[in-house]
């Protein structure tokens, strides 16, 4: 079997870009001096070129089902982008894929730490470090828990493997949606590398660097490093920065030993840093009337960026975003073979560091004066596997995988100088002006006996955090493969994995408005009796104590009730100001009912029948199942379930856990179980190949996690389910040009989603999946007499109009015992919002024989702007906010291969 030849290059920062550049000039002169025996030719790579350019289509080998198999032979959903491919289009990081995978979406949001991966519209964010994601991400074997361990430019990259659908049975318990496997070149026995420095708009520059070479007749090894840095596009009026910047640099070695052809140990480790103003928010719709907006910009004077123009790149806040992640890990693969057995461990250790700090309500008022985190994720995993390469009719594979991980979260979120003006503004139009903040304070202070007065919504005051998670959790897993005939092959596969959660809270909220229980009956009749008593005073003039008002009740019965009517009608209104107790008591876990832990177990299964009807053409039918951990919510936003919070609420032995305002939501999601039926065509004829896939996949109890203004809201849909197309095909017309082309149809739904953050959305269609996807992409390689090569590429990507989210929980109308009333303006305001996708990318590169390249590229070409989410403005009821997506950038870049 012919094997894959990649090509590779890497990032890093100047001084590590230099150091690897002289690193480049030194080793061939150290090669030349060791008086060691040459390397072996059997181990020797083919001449560095441009990854992958030997193999194109189907032929390109990949380990999708932990085998080498080229693509043509798996019968599996999987999308192969190579290096070269990465190499042409320019693409900078991982954000960058999904315009070369059709069924694939990646969104950069919150933070630079936080990347939200979706195969086929399933998928999860990651702003939450509780809840894992669908979408299992992988390098080199290695399973990176979060995609803050993701945020290396793709170092010293062969190839990307997008897995499609459920891939539990070989993964493990977080790939019920898909598996994004990266694979890096390992270090080689005979020296090549290259180098690159590369400039462009708004100050961009990126170097990196990669070497490989021998240092004894069994050992190789491999350093890649790069630095990546660029001004932001958007403009903060409210600091005087640009955010949307890069800042961010990386190196990662790499050492292989190989005593012989049946043993093998590959030794990486990376380290990587980010410290970048990330990620800017843009407002795309104003409150209605004279709302909290207009409350901003008319009476407190700050901005807020205009959402009629949302891609002016404008922006206002009262301080800059901090984004300061630091990520390393080492990992070892040792490969062992026994004549036909094949025995492989990997061993890794990784840890990540990110604090991040953000002014939450996107204005240049100070309202959010500290959003603040200090996240700290230390990983442990141990895979072990067994392999056979029998010539008989059956072969097999049998395996476990071990995962430890401890995760340290410390959260702050303290309100600014400006929000208890805020507030009484707030108040004042909520109650007709018949109430300002401080006669509430006054009111509140006289009918409880409690003192609030000038001790609501203090600058930094607010909501500090500390969680913890301890995750352990083991597989089990096996496949055999039966030839039936030497065309027709069966496939069962088996996995178990159990998992186990422990987590721990430290919370406390010091806001003083958030605790007052404004709707306690015994609170709000005291506070009738004090107006009461108010207006009577007013009406007699004297001070109005108890005997005034008692004869005032006897001498005026009639006017004496209207007065108390009118006072209890007015002290009615004060649950309607909940809306501001964002910040109530915290009720941490463990406690007398809650134990703190989760512990689940899932089987997921495998079966396949692979047939091929000739030498050019596969089929294949599956089904395979699926399944994702429980996840815990590690948010100020994580409360009891409606059957625990009746249960502290009416039984007396839990009379302790009963706190102000204690409300239900969602501590746990509880597992994901996916199932999917496919049947592919696998087609190559030399000089075309083609890949389709027809298939029904669907997730039951998908965890869904929906920002709701002031926090996210947990839940587990029903279903959700989708019917799909996908056709991926590659053509040579001309032994110099090579078309491509994607599409995948999507036609997904909830079946049942009666808990959404905007109500029951049984039978809709979920937010951020297009109908339609498409990936068009081109290359043109004419080599000269001279030897030389002039190589143009280009690639189109296009998403048929979709909407966003599926609604926005602000705008839910709800009645005042919290249930929802209508949904109807939540959803229509996400409805109209719906973004339609075109992306133009393209690059024209000169190489030289000698190995030099001049490249000039551009992406976005036609500098299509959409914006990627949307959400809920936090504390402007009736706003909406949104990420901007990136302008169009273009540079020039050269590199050296050698």
């Amino acid at each position: 079997m012919k094997r894959i030849v990649a090509g590779v290059t890497g990032c890093g920062r100047v001084a590590l870009a230099g150091g690897v550049a002289m690193l480049a000039l030194v080793l061939p002169a150290v090669v030349q001096a060791q008086t060691a025996p040459a390397p072996r030719e059997e181990a020797q790579p083919a001449p560095e070129a441009p990854a992958d350019a030997d193999l194109s289509g189907n032929e390109i080998v990949v380990t999708a089902t932990k085998r080498e198999q080229t693509l043509q032979d798996v019968p599996v959903a999987v999308t192969v982008t190579s290096a070269e491919t990465i190499e042409r289009a320019q693409i900078r990081d991982i954000r960058d894929l999904s315009t070369v995978v059709p069924s694939l979406r990646v969104n950069t949001l919150q933070s630079s730490a936080n990347t939200n991966f979706y195969i086929r519209g399933f998928g999860n964010g990651a702003n939450n470090a509780g809840i894992e994601p669908s979408v299992g991400l992988f390098i080199d074997g290695v399973y990176r828990s979060r995609s803050a361990s993701m945020i290396a430019d793709l170092p010293d990259i062969q190839r990307v493997e997008v897995l499609r659908g459920p891939q539990s049975t070989l993964f493990g318990k977080n790939a019920s949606a898909g598996v994004i496997s990266f694979v890096t070149k390992e270090p080689q026995f005979k020296l090549g590398g290259n180098v690159e420095a590369s400039y462009g708009n708004y100050n961009a520059f990126v170097t990196k660097g990669y070497i490989t070479g021998p240092l004894g007749e069994n050992v190789a090894a491999s350093i890649a490093g790069g630095y990546n840095r660029r001004d932001g596009f958007i403009t903060d009026l409210g600091t005087n920065t640009k955010a949307n910047e890069r800042n961010r640099w990386f190196a990662r070695g790499q050492l292989l030993f190989e005593p012989s052809s049946d043993f093998k140990v590959r030794l990486i480790g990376d380290y990587g840093r980010i410290d970048e103003n990330c990620c800017a928010v843009v407002n795309i719709q104003r409150s209605p009337g004279v709302g909290p907006s207009q409350i901003i910009t008319n009476v407190l004077g700050g901005r807020i960026s205009d959402p009629a123009n949302p891609f002016a790149d404008i922006t206002y806040a009262n301080l800059p975003s901090t984004n300061k992640i630091d990520n390393w890990g080492l990992s070892g693969q040792a490969d062992y073979s026994v004549g036909v057995l094949k025995l492989t461990s990997i061993t890794s250790y990784r840890k990540t560091k990110a604090i991040t700090n953000q002014d939450s309500d996107f204005t240049s008022s100070d309202l959010i004066g500290r959003n603040y985190q200090d996240l700290r994720i230390d990983t442990f995993t141990q895979e072990l596997r067994l392999a056979t390469d029998w010539e008989g009719p059956i072969n097999g594979l049998l395996g476990g995988f071990y995962f430890n991980e401890a995760i340290n979260q410390d959260n702050q979120l303290l309100l600014g100088s400006d929000f208890r003006n805020y507030a009484d503004f707030l108040i004042r139009g909520q109650s007709a002006n018949a109430f300002t903040l401080g006669s509430v304070e006054q009111l509140l202070t006289a009918a409880s006996g409690t003192n609030y007065i000038g001790r609501s919504f203090g600058n930094g005051t607010g909501f500090t955090e500390r969680y913890r998670l301890k995750n352990e959790s083991f597989s089990i897993f096996g496949q055999i493969d039966f030839e039936v005939t030497d065309r027709l092959t069966l496939t069962g596969g088996l996995n178990y994995t159990h998992d186990t959660k422990a987590f721990s809270t430290n919370n406390v909220s010091n806001e003083v408005f958030s605790a007052i229980p404004l709707s306690n009956p015994t609170l709000l009749a005291g506070a009738a009796q004090v107006l009461t008593a108010q207006r009577i005073g007013q009406i007699t003039g004297q001070a109005p104590s108890a005997a005034v008002v008692q004869g005032f009740a006897q001498a005026n019965p009639a006017v004496f009730q209207q007065i108390v009517a009118g006072s209890t009608a007015a002290a009615g209104q004060l649950p309607s100001l909940a809306a501001l107790q964002f910040l109530p008591p915290f009720l941490n876990v463990p406690n007398a009912l809650e134990t703190g832990r989760v512990s689940d177990g899932q089987w997921s299964v495998t079966a396949r029948l692979a047939y091929d009807v000739n030498d050019h053409i596969n089929v294949y039918a599956s089904y395979a199942t699926g399944y994702k951990a429980a996840s815990v919510n590690l948010s100020r936003d994580s409360r009891p379930t409606p059957a625990d919070l009746a249960t502290i609420q009416s039984n007396p032995a839990l009379a302790a856990l009963r706190l102000a305002n204690l409300s239900s939501g969602s501590r746990i999601a509880d597992p994901e179980i996916a199932t999917v039926y496919e049947a592919g065509l696998k087609g190559n004829w030399g000089i075309a190949s083609a890949n389709i896939a027809v298939f029904k996949q669907s997730i039951k109890g998908f965890q869904s996690n929906i920002f709701a203004g002031t926090g996210f809201r947990l839940a587990n849909a029903g279903k959700q389910s989708s019917f799909g197309v996908e056709f991926e095909g590659m053509v040579h017309p001309h032994r110099e040009l090579t078309l491509s082309l994607g599409m995948t149809y999507l036609d997904p739904k909830y079946d049942s989603f009666v808990l959404s953050g905007v109500g029951d959305i049984s039978g809709t269609r979920p937010g951020g999946v297009s109908p339609l996807t498409a990936s068009f992409g081109a290359v043109w390689n004419h080599e000269l007499n001279n030897g030389d090569r002039l190589i143009l590429s280009g690639d189109y990507r296009y998403e048929a109009p979709f909407a966003l989210v599926e609604g926005l929980p602000n705008l839910v109308v709800r009645n005042s015992a919290g249930a929802i009333v209508s949904s109807a303006a939540a959803v229509a305001a996400a409805q109209n919002r719906k973004q339609e996708i075109k992306l133009l990318n393209g690059s024209f590169t000169y190489a030289l024989a000698s190995g030099l390249e001049l490249t000039i590229w551009g992406r976005n070409l036609t500098n299509q702007r959409t914006i990627l989410q949307i959400f809920d403005s936090p504390v402007q009821i009736g706003s909406i906010s949104g990420y901007p997506s990136e302008p169009r950038t273009w540079g020039g870049a050269v590199r050296y291969r050698f």
